[in-house]
C-alpha cells in the first residue's frame, strides 16, 4: 500500500465506527497563543477536551499535519525524526472509552492493514489494570508481551487539568533492527517500533496534586503516518518510503550524487527532503518567512535546507524546484498545496536569494568583528556577537565557528548559550502573560455551563429588551455594580456583534429607567458574548431587565467596510490572479485593512482598475444577502472559504449579487450602494509574499477626497496656477531644476579641478609616498569623490584622503593609485580606521573607499590617523 491508501484506510475505518472525519487543521493554531504550531493530532481539539467549546460530534477522526522543531538537529541523523509529520488519530469527547479505543486499534492494525499480531508488544501504565484486562482477556495479547511502565513513559499530563494513563502499541521488527541480542522493549534502537499511542483521559489533576475522576472521559490517540508507512513498505527508516524518496531521488539527480553514497550525502538529502515538506505546508497555511514567531521558524528551517544544499554543491536558488515533487506526493489529500503551488515556489525562491545576500552580509560583519578582536590581541568571539549573527542575520553558529577557525579564532559557546537562555526567558514571560488570561477562559467556561450562551439577534436588530444574566468585575462574579465601575456583562439576548473575522466588536449603551452603562467593546470568550462596560448612571444588578442598544452609526460604518472587503477580495482575484487569498483583515467603523497573498507590489494601474471595479459594483447597487446552509452546499455554490478559519456544519454565506460569494459571520449592508464610495489610500508589503491594502468607504472616503482636493488647491496656490494646471506646472519646474542641477554639477567639476590643482602643491611625502590629507568644508559626497578622482589623475603615484564636515556629520573619501594598491595599500582599510576616530565607519575597494562619521570636531584627529597608517605601512 502507498501512503495515500494507508491514510485513507485509516479514515474510512473510523468513519465506519461512527466518527466524523474532519480535515486537518492548519499548521498555524487558531485562537491558541500557547502554541507556535499545531504539533499533535489533539492540539486543534484542546477546547473540546477542556470543555470551553462544543465539538461538532463526540467521535472525530483526522490525519493532522504537525510541525515540531525541538529535535531539528536530529533530522537526517535518525530514522524517525522530522520537522513535519502527519498524525493519524481518533478522538472521543465523553463518548467511548478504553475498551473501544483498544479493540478498534487492534482491529485496524490486524484486520485492515494486516500486521502480524504475534509481533505486537503493548506498554501500559503500571496501575492500569483495566487496560491490561482488555489487552489480555478481551483482545488476546499474551501477558508476557504486556509491559507495565512508570509515569514517565505511560501517563499523559501537562500541569493541572485533564490527564490520564496511556497504552502504546509497539511492533517487533526483528533482531536485524536491534542493537544487541538482549535488546528489550524501551530500548532506543529501531527494533521495537512504537506505532500508536492511546491516551485515556480519565482524571482531573487538582492544584493539590489529587487525581479526581472526570465525569466525561475522553480518548486521544496518535499514530504517525510516516512510521506506519515505513512498517508496511518494509523500509529501514521513514525516509525510504514513498513519502520521501521522490524528493530524495530528484535532489540526488540534480546534485549528481547517489543516495547511499556516504553518510554525509545521505544526511543532506534527508534534511532537504524533510525541510522542503515543512516549508511548503507552512507557507500554504499562511506562515511566511520573517524574523519573529513562526515566521522565524520557517526561515530557520529554510536556511538550514540551503546550508545542506551547499553541502551537495547545488546552486542556490534550488529548493523552490522541489515544491512540484511535494505537490505530486501530497497534493491529492492536501488541495491547498495544489492551489498555492506557484506562490510557495516564489516565496521560497525569494527567501533563498535573500539568504544568499544575508550570508555575504554576515561574513562581512564577522570579518569586521574578527579584525577588531585581533587588534586587541584577542582570539575568541564573544557569545553575544555569535548570537546576534545567528538571531539577527540567520547566520548559523556552526558557520561562524568554521569561518573563525580559518582565522585561528574560537567562539564563546557558553556565552552563546547564555544569550539563547535569555531569549527563552523572554518566551517564558510571554507565556506567563497568556496564563493570566487563562483564568478568564476558565471563568466564562464555567459560566456557560451554568447559565448557557447568549442568543445573538444582531443581524436583524440594533436594539433589544433583555436580562442581565451575569456580571463579572476583576474576574470575580458579582451581584451588582455602581457608577464608575468597569465590568463584563453576559446578557440573555444581545444585538452586539462580538469581535471576530477581522471585524471589531460593537459599541453602544445598556439602559433602563434607573441606570445607564456604556458598552466599550464586545468580545467572545469560551463561546460566550462578553460586553465590556462602564456604568455611567445608577446601579446595575443581575436579573435587571435592560435595553441593549448598538450604536447604529458605528455598526453601519463598519458594515460598509466589511462588505467592501468582500468586493475587494473578488476584484483582487480578477486583476491579480486566483493565487490571491486573504491572509488577514481589520474592519472598523473608520477604515478597512485587507492582507492578501501576492508576490510583488501592486502596480498603480492595477490599483486603479481594482478600485474602479469595486466602485462599479457599488454603483450597481447589488443586493447583499446572508443565508445559513450546510458547508457542503456552500462549497458547491462556489463560496470562498478563508483557509485556516474554523467552520461548523452550518455556515453563513454572504453574497453580493452574482459578483461575490463568501463564508462570513460578520455584519453587512443590505445593498452595495450603501457603501457610497470606496477609496484605496495605501498599498504596501508586510511580509514575503504578503501585501496590504488600506481603504476607506462612506463618509470617511468623502472626507479623504475633500482633503486631497484641499491639498491640490493649496499646491496650486503656491504654484500660482489652477488645480487643473498643477501637473504641467510641476513638470515645468522639474525640468528647470534638472537644468540647474546640471549647471551646479558643472560648477562643482570646475571647482574640484581648480581646488585639486592647489592641493597638488600641498602633497607631502610619507614613507616615500606622495600623500594629500585635507579637510574642505561645505562640499557633498559627490563633490568630494570628483575631487578625489581629479587628484588621482594628476598624481602619477599617491594616496589622497579628503574630509568634508557639516554641523552634525563628516564625510571621508580615500583614493589609492594602482601602483600603490599592488604594494599593499588599501583605501577601504585606511578609510575604515579613519572614520572610527570620528565616530563612524565604512569601507570600500582597495583603490577607492568612502565613509561617514558623527563627530565632525574630530576631523583633524582622523586625518592624523590616516598619516599614522601610511607611515606604519
Amino acid at each position: 500500500m502507498n501512503s495515500s491508501e494507508i491514510r485513507q484506510k485509516f479514515l474510512d475505518f473510523f468513519e465506519s465506527k461512527g466518527h466524523k472525519i474532519l480535515p486537518s487543521a492548519p499548521l498555524v493554531p487558531q485562537n491558541d497563543p500557547t502554541l507556535l504550531w499545531i504539533n499533535a493530532g489533539m492540539a486543534p481539539f484542546k477546547d473540546y477536551f477542556n470543555g470551553s467549546a462544543i465539538p461538532p460530534k463526540r467521535r472525530v477522526s483526522t490525519s493532522q499535519k504537525c510541525i515540531r522543531t525541538n529535535d531539528i538537529e536530529n533530522v537526517g541523523k535518525t530514522a524517525r525524526h522530522h520537522t513535519f509529520f502527519e498524525m493519524l488519530g481518533n478522538f472521543s469527547f465523553g463518548d467511548y472509552f478504553k475498551e473501544d479505543a483498544i479493540k478498534w486499534a487492534y482491529e485496524f492494525l490486524v484486520d485492515v492493514i494486516a500486521l502480524d499480531q504475534d509481533k505486537f508488544w503493548i506498554s501500559i501504565y503500571k496501575d492500569d489494570d483495566r487496560a491490561f484486562d482488555i489487552w489480555h482477556n478481551e483482545v488476546g495479547i499474551s501477558k508476557d508481551k504486556i509491559v507495565r511502565m512508570d509515569k514517565d513513559e505511560n501517563f499523559w499530563e501537562i500541569g493541572t487539568g485533564p490527564c490520564g494513563p496511556c497504552s502504546e502499541i509497539h511492533y517487533d521488527r526483528g533482531a536485524d533492527y536491534g542493537c544487541s541480542d538482549d535488546c528489550k522493549l524501551g530500548c532506543d534502537c529501531d527494533r521495537y517500533l512504537e506505532i500508536w499511542n492511546l491516551v485515556f483521559t480519565q482524571y482531573n489533576k487538582t492544584e493539590d496534586g489529587e487525581y479526581l475522576d472526570l465525569p466525561n472521559k475522553n480518548i486521544d490517540t496518535g499514530m504517525g503516518l510516516e512510521r506506519i508507512v515505513s512498517l508496511l513498505q518494509d523500509a529501514p527508516s521513514n525516509f525510504e518510503t514513498d513519502l520521501f524518496m521522490p524528493m530524495i531521488n530528484y535532489i540526488a539527480k540534480s546534485a549528481g550524487v547517489e543516495y547511499g553514497d556516504s553518510p554525509e550525502i545521505d544526511m543532506a538529502l534527508k534534511v532537504i527532503a524533510d525541510h522542503i515538506r515543512s516549508i511548503s505546508f507552512a507557507i500554504a497555511d499562511g506562515a511566511l518567512p520573517s524574523n519573529e514567531g513562526r515566521g522565524y521558524v520557517v526561515r530557520r528551517i529554510l536556511r538550514r535546507a540551503v546550508r545542506y544544499a551547499k553541502v551537495l554543491n547545488l546552486e542556490v536558488p534550488f529548493l523552490h524546484t522541489i515544491v512540484a515533487i511535494v505537490v505530486e506526493v501530497m497534493g491529492s489529500h492536501y488541495s491547498q498545496l495544489v492551489d498555492n503551488e506557484e506562490q510557495i515556489k516564489k516565496i521560497i525562491k525569494q527567501e533563498e536569494l535573500r539568504f544568499q545576500e544575508t550570508l555575504e552580509q554576515g561574513i562581512d560583519i564577522l570579518e569586521e568583528i574578527i579584525d577588531e578582536l585581533e587588534e586587541k590581541g584577542l582570539n575568541k568571539i564573544p557569545g553575544s556577537k555569535v548570537f546576534t549573527l545567528y538571531d539577527t542575520y540567520g547566520f548559523p553558529k556552526e558557520l561562524t565557528e568554521e569561518i573563525a577557525a580559518e582565522r585561528n579564532f574560537k567562539i564563546d559557546h557558553a556565552g552563546f548559550e547564555e544569550a539563547m537562555d535569555e531569549q527563552r526567558q523572554r518566551a517564558r514571560s510571554a507565556r506567563e502573560d497568556y496564563d493570566q488570561g487563562h483564568g478568564e477562559l476558565e471563568l466564562f467556561k464555567s459560566l456557560r455551563e451554568e447559565i448557557g450562551q447568549s442568543e445573538f439577534v444582531g443581524y436583524g436588530e440594533f436594539e433589544v429588551e433583555t436580562e442581565v444574566l451575569s456580571i463579572i468585575k476583576e474576574q470575580e462574579v458579582v451581584e451588582e455594580i455602581a457608577v464608575g465601575d468597569k465590568a463584563q456583562l453576559v446578557l440573555a439576548k444581545t444585538p452586539f456583534y462580538s469581535e471576530g473575522g477581522g471585524q471589531v466588536g460593537d459599541k453602544g449603551i445598556i439602559i433602563n429607567t434607573t441606570t445607564q452603562s456604556r458598552v466599550l467593546d464586545t468580545r467572545e470568550v469560551a463561546e460566550m458574548t462578553v460586553h465590556e462596560i462602564e456604568v455611567e448612571e445608577g446601579k446595575l444588578k443581575v436579573g435587571d431587565q435592560v435595553q441593549a442598544i448598538v450604536s447604529k452609526e458605528l455598526r453601519t460604518a463598519t458594515a460598509r467596510n466589511h462588505t467592501a472587503t468582500h468586493l475587494l477580495h473578488k476584484a483582487l482575484k480578477e486583476f491579480l490572479g486566483d493565487h490571491v487569498n486573504q491572509s488577514g483583515s481589520l474592519v472598523t467603523p473608520t477604515r478597512m485593512r485587507f492582507d492578501f497573498s501576492h508576490f510583488e507590489g501592486v502596480k498603480e494601474d492595477e490599483l486603479e482598475k481594482i478600485e474602479t471595479r469595486v466602485n462599479e459594483q457599488i454603483l450597481a447597487n447589488l443586493r447583499v444577502d446572508a443565508t445559513e446552509m450546510s458547508i457542503k452546499a456552500a462549497k458547491e455554490m462556489g463560496a470562498m472559504a478563508l483557509f485556516g478559519e474554523k467552520y461548523g456544519e452550518e455556515v453563513r454565506v454572504v453574497t453580493a449579487g452574482d459578483y461575490s460569494i463568501e463564508l462570513c459571520g460578520g455584519t453587512h449592508v443590505r445593498s452595495t450602494g450603501e457603501i457610497g464610495l470606496f477609496k484605496i489610500i495605501n498599498e504596501s508589503g508586510i511580509a514575503a509574499g504578503v501585501r496590504r491594502i488600506e481603504a476607506v468607504t462612506g463618509h470617511e472616503a468623502l472626507d479623504y477626497v475633500k482633503k486631497q482636493e484641499a491639498t491640490i488647491t493649496k499646491i496650486a496656490d503656491k504654484l500660482k496656477s489652477s488645480p487643473n494646471e498643477v501637473v504641467s506646472k510641476v513638470e515645468s519646474l522639474q525640468g528647470h531644476i534638472k537644468e540647474l542641477e546640471k549647471e551646479i554639477t558643472s560648477l562643482k567639476d570646475k571647482l574640484a579641478s581648480s581646488q585639486s590643482g592647489d592641493l597638488i602643491s600641498e602633497a607631502e611625502e610619507l614613507n616615500g609616498v606622495k600623500t594629500i590629507l585635507h579637510s574642505i568644508d561645505g562640499i557633498d559626497a559627490d563633490g568630494l569623490r570628483k575631487m578625489g578622482d581629479s587628484l588621482k589623475e594628476k598624481l602619477d603615484s599617491g594616496i589622497v584622503v579628503l574630509a568634508s564636515k557639516s554641523e552634525d556629520k563628516v564625510i571621508f573619501i580615500a583614493v589609492v593609485t594602482e601602483d600603490l594598491v599592488k604594494e599593499g595599500y588599501h583605501a577601504g582599510n585606511i578609510i575604515r580606521e579613519v572614520a572610527k576616530v570620528a565616530g563612524g565607519g565604512g569601507g570600500g575597494r582597495p583603490d577607492m573607499a568612502q565613509a561617514g562619521g558623527s563627530q565632525p570636531d574630530k576631523v583633524n584627529d582622523a586625518l592624523e590617523k590616516a598619516k599614522e597608517l601610511i607611515l606604519d605601512k
